[in-house]
């Protein structure tokens, strides 16, 4: 099994629409070896969700072998009207995993060596019947296999696990359609059942959220209040809204998908903006710490262009370490403040960014300020 880490759930996101939409130009011959690499691709995807199964008396290798068969059906079955594809394959993975488990696995756990003389308890039994022409007794079973008869009784006792009552077996007196099964007895299906795992493992997820996001998430999912109705009552930018939602449901998605939770690495900070200014020589240090959204992008961009314009240093450095939001308001902010300084003749650099405000760095062409 490949040891490489995970790709970003967003990246695969990606790849799969990248993917689905070559897929309908590419001849039968290009198209197999691109569903190849992708398939790849998200093995440990695959991977990862079989690891939920296992301590279920299943073999790990059998696991990872039917989580492969879910992916690859989603692969197939994936178009990018569906939305998400991780969400589209998870849901598709897990099925075929629960499926194994209800059609062809150990209704109960067996030890695997009882398993395996299962196997040979039922070949020297029809050996036997045919040479006997009988059914053997416990006894003679013990004999041809060369074990105790209380190894053959724990043996047969195991193998009604492997194939408990049917459902559809008469409950009750009755014939034709006035018959009665096991399945009558049974209430109707609840097409929520399968949630009840989720939801439960969300619940305990929330608590590890701060107190703001959970406010918000449940504001938004279960007060059913627009970002617009959030943001006015918190007092904050609808985009802010906006941001800290996505963030927190990136980490609940992540969770969900881990074995151990990832930490909640974004920075707990106050409403607002807060900034400091060192100098030490020639370098002007400049930490910000706070969300930079459209509210609070002018004050910094006045604070940037004041130190470029009066200082007259060498190198201006903005500590980002205090930063975890990072919207496109402040995002315009920092590709102004590195035209001013490159016009007045600074050299501009961005420090110490977080893990949230990486990305949009990269994404909007500032990673080269980052010294990365």
């Amino acid at each position: 099994m490949s040891t490489r880490s995970f790709r970003k759930l967003e990246d695969l996101d990606a790849a799969a629409v990248a993917y689905a939409s070559r897929a309908e130009a590419l001849p039968a011959a290009g198209l197999a070896v691109e569903r190849e690499a992708f398939t790849v691709e998200c093995l440990p995807l695959a991977h990862r969700l079989a690891g939920r199964f296992r301590g279920r008396g299943e073999p790990v290798e059998d696991l990872e072998q039917v989580a492969r068969l879910g992916l690859i059906k989603a692969i197939d079955r994936y178009r990018p009207s569906r939305g998400s594809f991780t969400a589209y394959a998870v849901s598709t993975i897990s099925g075929e995993l629960k499926r194994y488990f209800r059609d062809t696995a150990w209704a109960v756990h067996v030890p695997r060596p009882v398993r395996e003389r299962v196997l040979a308890v039922r070949q020297s039994r029809t050996q036997l019947t045919g040479e006997l022409c009988r059914t053997p007794t416990v006894a003679e079973l013990a004999a041809r296999m060369g074990v105790t008869e209380g190894a053959v009784n724990e043996t047969l006792v195991a193998n009604g696990g492997y194939s408990p009552a049917s459902l559809d077996a008469p409950s009750a007196a009755g014939a034709g359609a006035t018959a009665r099964t096991l399945g009558d007895r049974l209430g109707a299906s609840d097409d929520d059942l399968e949630l009840v795992d989720d939801k439960v493992t969300v619940a305990g997820l929330l608590m590890r959220l701060p107190a703001r996001e959970r406010q918000l998430l449940a504001m938004r999912f279960y007060g059913n209040r627009t970002q617009t109705e959030i943001a006015a009552e918190l007092g904050i930018s609808q985009m802010h809204v906006s941001r800290l939602l996505n963030r927190a449901l990136s980490w609940l998605r992540e969770a969900m998908l881990s074995d151990t939770p990832p930490r909640w690495t974004a920075t707990a900070v106050a409403p607002g903006l807060r900034l400091s200014v060192d100098r030490e020589g020639g370098v002007l240090t400049v930490r910000v710490k706070g969300e930079i959204d459209r509210d609070c992008a002018p004050r910094l961009r006045g604070c940037l262009r004041h130190a470029v314009a009066t200082t007259g240093v060498e190198r201006m450095v903005v500590d980002l370490a205090g930063v975890a939001l990072l919207d496109a308001a402040g995002v315009t902010v920092l590709v102004d403040a590195a035209s001013a300084a490159a016009a007045a003749g600074v050299e501009l650099r961005l420090a110490n960014a977080g893990p949230h405000v990486r990305p949009t760095l990269k994404l909007c062409g500032l990673a080269g300020l980052t010294g990365g």
